[in-house]
């Protein structure tokens, strides 16, 4: 089958939602499907564009990229990209496209409505993945212009969504927006996940916790706990690394939760949160060599979400190592690797977290292993069969 895989936005080398992407496109490569990936970013000339490529079932480029539209520069050029889609569908036509897989942005308008209806009445199957579900509440603290965008994507979106075949959610959801939905898993690249090390945590144990920082992630409840776990003398030391952009909002106090920055001087534990900014590849793999328990979502609740399956949940059991998260994932919980702690604002306990990692048996491939199904070339499959 020949599929448009559409997104709005552009690729990053740090990006987690940049690899899930990429991982995506190989799933349903790996099932022979032809996949055309459509983005919009920067060219050599520093215009923005609409861009195509075709992947090949390794998931590398097999062809030179094809600049749909040209869009200029400035802020012109994201207004256009936003209500142009006329040589999307075009390309679609040509190419001979049976099936277009679109990433939300939370960009519902009239225009791209029309641009599904117009593939909906050439036969052409459209289903659109909603990655967090529900998401108003996280635009809260936004900017007015992002809360405008969000208000046009509330008036349209279920019109866009009658013209679809599906939604893919990672959620249990039986229907989202009026339309019924593809429940699959976020999935893992097994190929592209090193396989951790045990370490040896007798002395002390190293947290590691991989995000673009957002208040949903609960960082603070995990730097409160270790501030109250450091209140008792003679504690082993525990250590958390935190690897990824952290928002100004995270930092200081705001609406949503207490500042690290505030909780870590009021606790004296500056030496024990670490922070390294965004990495990747081999510096990424550093961090998690010395790392022994990672820390997944600490306060989805926050956001209204109760029931989700992370990407980094996956990724993290994909290379072997326990973590700890607070939703509810119906492929981790229960699993004798995971630590459960309540959906609430309390401080993390991290003497439980100590405990539990020392009587942890399991050895990371024994980790691996339970998640080999949730490959992406079987979920995506499952995206493919569904829309027929």
């Amino acid at each position: 089958m020949k599929i448009l895989f559409l997104v709005y936005h552009g690729f990053s080398e740090v990006s987690g939602i940049s690899k899930k992407i990429r991982y995506q496109v190989k799933g349903l490569c790996q099932n022979g499907h032809e996949v055309h990936l459509c983005y919009y970013d920067q060219g050599q000339n520093c215009h923005w564009q609409r861009l195509v490529e075709v992947q090949s079932e390794s998931g590398k480029v097999t062809s030179d990229k094809c600049v749909l539209e040209d869009f200029g520069t400035g802020k012109l050029a994201g207004l256009r990209q936003r209500i142009s889609y006329g040589a999307v569908y075009d390309y679609c036509a040509r190419r001979g496209i049976q099936m277009v897989y679109a990433r939300c942005f939370q960009n519902a308008n009239p225009w791209l409505k029309r641009f599904f209806s117009r593939l909906k009445r050439a036969g052409i199957k459209a289903v659109m993945e909603i990655p967090t579900y529900p998401y108003d509440q996280e635009f809260e603290g936004f900017s007015r212009t992002e809360r405008l965008q969000l208000r046009i994507d509330q008036i349209f979106r279920r019109g866009l969504a009658k013209q679809l075949e599906a939604i893919a959610t990672f959620t249990s959801e039986q229907q989202i927006f009026g339309q019924r939905t593809i429940r699959i898993s976020n999935g893992v690249d097994l190929d592209s996940m090193p396989l951790h090390q045990k370490v040896d945590t007798s002395k002390a144990l190293h947290l590691i916790g991989v995000a673009e920082v957002h208040y949903w992630h609960g960082y603070d409840r995990l730097i409160a706990g270790l501030g109250e776990y450091y209140k008792s003398e003679n504690r082993k030391p525990v250590f958390f690394h935190i690897v990824g952009g952290v928002w100004k909002s995270e930092m200081h106090d705001d609406e949503h939760a207490p500042g690290f920055a505030e909780l870590i001087e009021k606790y004296g534990i500056k030496d024990k949160v670490i922070f390294h900014g965004q990495l990747f590849g081999d510096e990424l793999n550093k961090v998690f060599e010395q790392s022994a328990f990672a820390v997944g979502s600490l306060a989805r609740h926050r956001s209204g979400i109760s029931d989700i399956k992370t990407l980094k949940n996956r990724e993290y059991a994909s290379r072997g190592l326990p973590f700890v998260y607070s939703e509810n994932d119906s492929d981790f919980d229960g699993q004798p690797y995971v630590l459960k702690v309540p959906a609430d604002e309390s401080p993390v306990n991290i003497a439980r977290i100590v405990a539990f990692e020392e009587q942890l048996q399991m050895t990371p491939q024994e980790i691996r292993q339970t998640v080999e199904h949730l490959s992406w070339k079987v979920q995506m499959q499952k995206v493919v069969e569904q829309c027929g």
